[in-house]
């Protein structure tokens, strides 16, 4: 069917909607060879391309083993990535920030051995930084041909760090109007000039944080473990020489652009289709629908300026007055194609080949964007605070995933929301400031073929802080960690589980919350429903219970209070009623899902018990029950749970929900 979204009715083929300001499908910088690797030897790309991956996990396995907080040691919220000298990355583990700020600001032949050059502020970051406290360390390779050594590749690393300044501890103040509020902003510099360490930008950095020694022993991880990975990578260019190894880099490019327009543009119809998703709450305004829309445009192979996705913009809504702006059109957008490229890997014939495919720099000629004008979540205007962008750019990668289930009958998960940042701080039983942070994880959506997974994180190798640490170090007791039973939105293929962890309080302390999705739920489809949103309690069964706000800086907990936090689950995929009775009464007996739940949610009727070791269910009443709960006829393609009408007017769907 058509569909209407803010008064206008939208068909498929329908073009994009004009104004939008148009970013070129690949950022300027060419090839390094004339024929784009075309004639490098596959074996030796295939070794090339192996070396890489090899350096990038030895950075990443250094900078884990030296550095010093929570955030970056155990729970690993940190990338590397290695970039040619035109700027384009080069391996496809992850996603990773941008050399082009630092290209922009320091000419490349006038860079030496032994540089390491730093930075974190946002707007001059082109799109890589999405908040203050990610820094990022930047390296150039040398090799030397005779002629003298010359900048031939970056090794760079960028992670969450614990603090960087700014109105409160952990430097993502939920309430900030401003970026001056979030932290110290370090545009492009050099940190390290030959090998020599600039100390007073040092001293810097280290006084205006609350954790000046932890943040210390970090940079000092990144910079060698960069500088090691540098050394890596030009003992590769040693062996084999430069224009060999450069055009196997464009191989790499050039064979990632070549498979996804062979195996991931093919499965998607030429059309157009729209849809939207949305943020429920800034920290300054009250809960509202943040909008962020893409019209998704699949060209045709004959198209005059090539095959390609053009995802456009336009419609999302104005910037926030809290913090929860990302500035994703610098550079053309290049971060964010390479971010959302991703989800695209989610049409590959198996899981097996989806695990397989790259994301890197190839991946940016298929991908048009075109972005409204300044003053948007996704063009905000400095200095816009953008401290909890994460509710912007975890948001479009369901956006992309919802407007492509459109486009291919569902064959697409289920929504997610893998991120959010809660913790305490306050002062331990020995007088001393601490501050503990953690991410804690949540269900992926159920697929075509299969279930969620629980308690997944979206950054790749991140992880909840291990217990048996987090209490010898802070005034706290884990008293709980396990799934939140019913959290995953029920399907024929049920949404993966979100964590439910009990911590109580040694010591008066404070709260802290960064999350979206209290309100609205992960998002089902095909006729799965919505997972359940995240929640935090204080005091849950005691004298002062509380629900606490999802965007929290300072919620006073008192000594042998408890503080639970359930986070979300994934949504569901297809009809619950179709969800094989075995497969629910298997969830049952692993508290994955409650008696009461395998009723209402899967419509199956269960005997006997799980203490019992008998539990199965009644396949007559079964059927009998599944036939009451027939959905209407005009159901919704996609389930966006009870809270969307709260913030919609008591809408149970917005005009775009409908295929």
């Amino acid at each position: 069917m058509s569909e209407t979204t803010a008064g206008t009715t939208i068909a498929p083929g329908t073009p994009p909607e004009t104004g939008s300001r148009r970013a070129p499908t690949e950022f300027p910088f060419g090839t390094l060879t004339d024929d784009a690797g075309r004639s490098a030897d596959p074996v030796l790309v295939e070794i090339v391309q192996g070396s890489l991956a090899s350096v990038e996990q030895e950075v990443e396995t250094a900078i884990a083993r030296t550095s010093r907080s929570p955030m970056i040691r155990d729970a690993h919220d940190f990338r590397a990535g290695i970039h040619d000298r035109l700027l384009r990355k080069l391996t496809g583990r992850s996603y990773s920030a941008l050399v082009h700020p630092v290209a922009r600001d320091f000419p490349l032949d006038e860079m030496k051995p032994g540089d390491v050059f730093f930075h974190n502020d946002v707007y001059a970051s082109e799109g890589g930084i999405g908040h203050l406290p990610d820094l990022c360390v930047t390296v150039p390779v040398f090799h030397d041909d005779g002629s003298g050594p010359r900048v031939v590749a970056f090794v760079q690393a960028f992670g969450h760090h614990d603090d960087i300044g700014g109105a409160v501890p952990g430097s993502m103040p939920s309430h900030a109007t401003s970026v001056y509020e979030e932290g110290l902003m370090v545009p492009p510099i050099k940190l390290w000039d030959a090998g020599v360490p600039n100390r007073s930008a040092l001293a810097i950095m280290t006084r205006n944080s609350r954790m000046p020694e932890s943040l210390a022993a970090d940079l000092d991880a990144e910079c060698s473990a960069c500088l090691m990975g540098a050394r890596r990578l030009g003992e590769l260019f040693d062996r084999y020489g430069l224009e060999t190894v450069e055009a196997c880099f464009d191989a790499i490019i050039d064979r990632t652009t070549e498979t996804y327009r062979r195996e991931i543009l093919a499965k998607i119809p030429v059309g157009t289709w729209v849809w939207e998703d949305y943020a429920e709450h800034d920290g300054v305004d009250d809960p509202m629908l943040h909008t962020q829309r893409i019209t998704l445009t699949r060209t045709p192979t004959d198209d005059p300026e090539g095959e390609r996705l053009v995802l456009d913009f336009a419609g999302t809504s104005a910037q926030a007055k809290g913090p929860i702006n990302h500035c994703g059109d610098y550079s053309d957008g290049v971060f964010l194609k390479k971010w959302l490229a991703p989800i695209l890997r989610n049409l590959a014939d198996t899981p097996e080949r989806m695990a397989e495919l790259d994301v890197n720099e190839g991946v940016v000629p298929l991908i048009e964007m075109r972005f409204p004008e300044k003053g948007t979540l996704l063009t905000p205007e400095f200095p816009a605070p953008t401290n909890a962008r994460t509710f912007v750019i975890l948001r479009l990668l369901g956006v992309l995933a919802g407007v492509l289930a459109k486009a291919v009958d569902g064959e697409m998960p289920a929504d997610q929301e893998t991120i959010r940042y809660t913790g305490v701080y306050g002062t331990d039983l020995q007088g001393r400031s601490y501050l503990m942070r953690e991410v804690l994880g949540g269900g992926s959506g159920g697929r075509s073929y299969a279930d969620g997974e629980d308690t997944i994180h979206v950054v790749p190798d991140s992880r909840n802080l291990p217990t048996e640490f987090t209490e010898s170090r802070f005034p706290f007791v884990v008293e709980s960690l396990r799934l939140a039973r019913d959290s995953g939105g029920p399907g024929k293929f049920r949404g993966g589980l979100g964590y439910e962890k009990h911590i109580r309080m040694l010591v008066d302390a404070h709260f802290m919350s960064i999350a979206d999705r209290s309100i609205l739920a992960c998002w089902g489809v095909k006729g799965g429903k919505a997972g359940r949103p995240f929640e935090v309690v204080i005091d849950a069964g005691g004298p002062n219970e509380r629900e606490v706000d999802a965007l929290a800086d300072d919620e006073p907990v008192k000594a042998g209070e408890t503080i639970r936090i359930r986070t979300t689950g994934g949504g569901g995929w297809g009809d619950p009623r179709e969800r094989d009775p075995e497969l629910v009464v298997r969830d049952v007996v692993w508290d994955k899902v409650s008696f009461d739940g395998a009723r209402d949610d899967y419509g199956v009727v269960l005997t006997g018990s799980v203490a019992g070791g008998d539990l199965a269910y009644d396949a007559e009443a079964t059927r009998e029950l599944r036939a009451s709960m027939a959905p209407g006829a005009d159901e919704a393609f996609f389930d966006r749970g009870p809270g969307y009408a709260r913030l919609a007017d008591g809408a149970a769907a917005a005009g775009v929900d409908w295929r």
